[in-house]
């Protein structure tokens, strides 16, 4: 098991392409919260009567290396399992949890996921070969708990804390705070140096920034995102700097009367430059696509 260190982080960086968890892969990041490093990153946490698991990787497949983690790390067979999204990365490895697993998540995420897991799960068996056979088969559960802003689990000697802010990345976007830990679990909103993803209508930039602002207010010590390096509080402004300077940028060219297309070009020259460091700035003709429609 690897103890995180808020500098160093190598194994976020070589798994962001590559759709299958590491096997016997752990880091601690506080006394009670674990992270296996991927696509995505998943979350466990250990309580003395119940264990919390936030998303699954894509398939049963990556579910099943989960579930392997849990077993050794689980002090009873008490299972909650919940989703930071519905994206088949995040949720479609739940076929492999136990029927006795209490499924949890927001009441705007399972909305989102009825209208729009068919067409995602299709969307990503495209991608490749190896994500259709991934994603083969896969069929959901009815959520055992729906909530509509806040659900606190006491896990035993750690409570968590799942939050519906009012999405950005999608409409349904949780996020976990672990309490004594200071841990935030903060699924899209909150990354290392990660493109801000905004892939259709159901993203915000508007209110993407008021979920950082939100968030920010737990003031985490340590941050568990879904893609990309582990990192501390000090994440949440840099997020919120990105969104707020896209923003900014966008309306100025909006004013000087550049099209959408004319304005995203003009973007991603200029970020490519001033965020040198970050990944997927492929995606931020979209972004500025959003930041036009608001």
């Amino acid at each position: 098991m690897r103890l995180f260190a808020l500098a160093l982080c190598p194994l976020a960086l070589l798994a962001q392409t590559n759709p299958l968890l590491p096997e016997n892969s752990v880091t601690k990041v506080s006394d009670h919260v674990y992270a296996i490093i991927g696509w995505p990153n998943v979350a466990i946490v250990v309580g003395d009567r119940a264990t919390l698991v936030v998303d699954t990787g894509m398939g049963q497949r990556n579910g099943a290396v989960v579930m392997r983690e849990v077993e050794k790390l689980a002090k009873t067979p008490n299972l909650y399992l919940t989703t930071t999204h519905f994206h088949p990365e995040h949720s479609s490895g739940e076929p492999a949890f136990p029927p006795r697993t209490v499924i949890i998540r927001p009441a705007v995420q399972q909305e989102e996921m009825n209208a729009r897991n068919a067409q995602f799960l299709q969307m990503f068996s495209s991608r490749s070969a190896q994500m259709k056979e991934l994603l083969a088969g896969v069929e959901f559960r009815t959520p055992d708990i729906l909530f509509d802003k806040e659900l606190k689990l006491d896990l035993g000697g750690v409570t968590a804390r799942l939050l519906w802010t009012g999405g950005g990345h999608t409409k349904g976007d949780e996020v976990i705070f672990v309490e004594p830990d200071s841990t935030l679990i903060s699924g899209d909103l909150v990354q290392n140096k990660q493109t801000p993803n905004m892939p259709n209508e159901d993203a915000s930039l508007k209110a993407w920034i008021a979920s950082v602002d939100q968030i920010a207010a737990l003031r985490p010590r340590f941050v568990v995102p879904d893609h990309g390096p582990l990192g501390d509080g000090s994440l949440l402004a840099q997020e919120k700097a990105f969104l707020v300077d896209l923003q900014t940028r966008a309306a100025q060219l909006k004013r000087e009367g550049k099209s959408a297309d004319e304005a995203a070009a003009k973007i991603s020259e200029e970020f490519k430059v001033k965020y040198a460091g970050w990944d997927g700035l492929g995606a931020l003709p979209n972004a500025v696509k959003r930041a036009y429609a608001e």
